[in-house]
């Protein structure tokens, strides 16, 4: 199995897709210390009414929010890319056993989309500290130390987009059609789910991908097209399901189906 992983990694390496998806990834950690930094400077013109009306947070979770499409696509073109080129019946030869290989795929695109999460929603929650400087912007009156665990749990939901993604890409075989399908469930069910009439605005928006990290880690919906009625057990194991669930049946189509 090491030596599967391996291969699976250097697969991903050789991508030059890989490389431009990380950059932008990283590149919206940099664009909310813009925001952070403009934000900042408009809080000193604001009377005290309107300053509470300025939180931070939202500008925070744009990092893991953005990472999540992309490492999302990532997942779709680690699997699409191999179909692409012709290099699945290689792969095929190279590794017989179809689960195994699905299996390898998964561990290579989750630890990429884990530590690239962790690292653009750390990166966006510092950076956006170090920007505002010592303004007292409402929701930051904890210590960075304390915001740190529920972030970085956050982080995690970017994992979980790229393995949903590596699972469309099975499914479907089209890099087009796993990313229309990922933006669609990144952004466009979420805005749909909002216009809803209450209480099924809340409830449909509490079980979208988009809302789970954010209650998994014990915080509330505010300022944020989700809701927030699930209790962080119950969001942990849904993000679980929508990580695993779809990757299981694309591993089982995948067993049965010509390359």
């Amino acid at each position: 199995m090491r030596d599967v992983v391996a291969a699976e990694w250097c697969k991903l390496r050789s991508i030059r897709s890989t490389f431009a998806v990380l950059s932008v990834a990283a590149g919206c950690a940099v664009l909310t210390w813009l925001i952070a930094f403009q934000a900042a400077r408009a809080f000193d013109g604001l009377s005290p009414a309107r300053r509470a009306d300025l939180p931070l947070r939202p500008i925070q979770e744009l990092g893991p929010w953005i990472a999540g499409l992309c490492l999302g696509i990532l997942g779709v073109l680690a699997a699409t890319s191999e179909y692409r080129s012709g290099t699945i019946r290689a792969s095929l030869v190279a590794v017989p056993r179809r689960g195994r290989l699905v299996a390898a795929k998964a561990v290579v695109v989750a630890a990429v989309a884990l530590a690239a999460g962790e690292a653009v929603t750390l990166a966006a929650v510092i950076g956006t500290r170090l920007a505002i400087g010592g303004q007292p912007f409402t929701d930051q009156t904890g210590s960075l130390c304390q915001d740190l665990p529920a972030f970085a749990v956050e982080g995690t939901s970017v994992a979980v987009f790229a393995l949903l993604g590596l699972a469309l890409g099975l499914l479907l075989r089209s890099a087009a059609g796993a990313i229309t399908i990922m933006v669609f469930l990144w952004h466009i069910v979420p805005l749909l789910a909002f216009h809803l009439p209450a209480p099924w605005d809340a409830r449909t928006g509490s079980v979208l991908p988009g809302a789970l990290a954010t209650q998994a880690a014990g915080l509330d919906a505010d300022d944020s097209i989700y809701g927030d009625l699930l209790a962080p057990p119950v969001a942990a194991a849904a993000m679980a399901a929508y990580a695993l669930l779809p990757l299981c049946l694309a591993a089982l189509l995948f067993a049965r189906r010509d390359a």
